[in-house]
């Protein structure tokens, strides 16, 4: 009898012996909401829909540019940032102005290339509302993942940016990157100037 005990001891420590595995790091769920969209309220010279779970918050750190909006989702610590320019207001030619913006979107889109793996650029065109433009895709950890800009090419001139306020991880950001985007897109493609 005491030889099973000491046998039965002896396969209880061997069997909790150095067999310990460790759980994955496991991220927290994200619950979405149910998308549905309304148009920007306000009186602004361009027009697009945003989600009804966003809010608009005039763009604080540029209190004197009154069309500079931020379209927030406080949940997903997620903004786009809207900027607006008159291309009749510059002082310049309409060209020349028009270039000068063009070029600087494309020069802060492509500052996150450090980060990113890659940038993908698709041009965008709406004949019938006449907004024209090119959106950025960042992939990668880089803290923004989509920027673009829109244009009629006489008077109109739209720059927005896509950031989430947490520390850019491609891995858990992934999932929010993937619901927002396709608002992004709505807020593009439904875009018109007044």
């Amino acid at each position: 009898m005491r030889i099973w005990k000491i046998l039965l001891l002896a396969v209880l420590f061997t069997g909790c012996g150095d067999n310990y595995t460790p759980k994955p790091r496991g991220y927290f769920r994200i619950d979405f909401p149910e998308k549905t969209y309304s148009q920007l309220p306000g009186d602004y010279p361009y027009s697009f829909d945003i989600p009804d779970y966003a809010s608009i918050q005039h763009d604080s750190r540029n209190a004197d540019e009154p069309y500079w909006i931020n379209v927030e989702i406080p949940e997903n610590k997620s903004e786009f940032h809207i900027s607006y320019y008159d291309l009749k207001k510059a002082g310049k030619t309409n060209r020349e102005f028009l270039i000068e913006l063009m070029e600087e979107t494309r020069r802060l889109a492509y500052e996150h290339s450090i980060k990113a793996s890659s940038i993908e650029e698709q041009i965008f065109v709406n004949n019938a509302s006449h907004v024209y433009g090119t959106i950025y895709r960042i992939r990668g950890n880089a803290a923004s993942p989509m920027q673009f800009f829109l244009t009629d090419s006489t008077q109109h001139f739209l720059r927005g940016a896509f950031y989430i306020r947490e520390v850019p991880d491609i891995d858990s950001l992934r999932p929010v990157i993937d619901f927002l985007e396709p608002d992004v897109i709505r807020l593009i493609e439904t875009t018109n100037w007044k």
